[in-house]
């Protein structure tokens, strides 16, 4: 098992920015991203399209985020279904910023994480912000039975459950058709899939609904998906929060989305 801890420098990046797991920008073009399955294989994938990654080996990793989190989070990391099987550090500063702003005002809101991968931010979430409703974490048919197997592992089962949510359809019934609260982190690295992933917000974002949505910028074409949600949402930058400065550093920012009906 590797054990983890933000008190360390993450390996590759400086200290006081990501931490909490080793942290690496890199991607192998070669495997799965969630345009990669049968239903999507008109897009044509370039490595032009897919910033390079670099892969974990396989294997456990303790998650304490700092030590915001008492009980520490074991997560599996498997690539062998695609990137999504590892942490990277958007979903890290996502998690972060949630138990530091939200850990006690969450009760009563539904929840639905999107392209959660192994679904870190949903369970980092379950175990340390107060919440009494479900807590769905959604993604891919590849990335299904890794949530389950860390949903299982950190005895979540009764607060958090994985579903299946392919951008290019309409969202299943078991999710809540407008969520009070969205999160996605680390949607924006395939460039095809930004309109899919455009639609899903604009399918899941209703009136009353908050997306916080944490990326790394890694191409240009990322900061064009940014300008397209800008134009179709209202999008506020969020800077007031603990080594923000250290975050932009790593090119990490952070959002918050909301429908241009929404309601104060």
């Amino acid at each position: 098992m590797e054990e983890t801890n933000l008190a360390s420098p993450a390996q590759h990046q400086p200290p006081n920015t990501t931490g909490d797991a080793e942290i690496t920008n890199t991607y192998s073009s070669s495997t799965g991203s969630p345009a990669d399955d049968s239903d999507n294989s008109q897009l044509l994938i370039g490595e032009s399209l897919i910033p390079e990654r670099e892969r974990k080996h396989a294997g456990t990793t303790v998650v304490t985020i700092d030590g915001l989190l008492k009980d520490p989070l074991r997560l599996k990391e498997d690539l062998k279904n695609g990137c999504g099987g590892q942490l990277w550090p958007a979903g890290l500063l996502l998690s972060r910023y949630m138990l530091e702003e939200h850990a006690t005002d969450l009760v009563g809101k539904t929840i639905v994480e999107i392209g959660a991968g192994g679904g870190l931010v949903g369970l980092a979430v379950a175990r340390g912000c107060q919440t009494d409703k479900p807590i769905y974490i959604t993604d891919q048919e590849p990335m299904m039975q890794l949530m389950r197997d860390n949903i299982s592992l950190n005895d979540l089962s009764m607060k958090v459950k994985p579903a299946l949510l392919d951008w290019a359809r309409p969202p299943p019934a078991e999710i809540p058709e407008h969520p009070e609260l969205v999160l996605a982190a680390d949607c924006v690295y395939f460039e095809p899939a930004f309109p899919l992933l455009i639609s899903t917000l604009q399918r899941l974002l209703g009136p009353d609904t908050i997306c916080y949505f944490c990326f790394k910028r890694r191409r240009r074409a990322d900061l064009r998906c940014i300008k397209m949600i800008k134009k179709l949402f209202h999008v506020t930058e969020i800077t007031k929060f603990s080594t923000c400065d250290g975050y932009n550093r790593e090119n990490l920012f952070l959002y918050k989305i909301q429908s241009r009906q929404h309601r104060d």
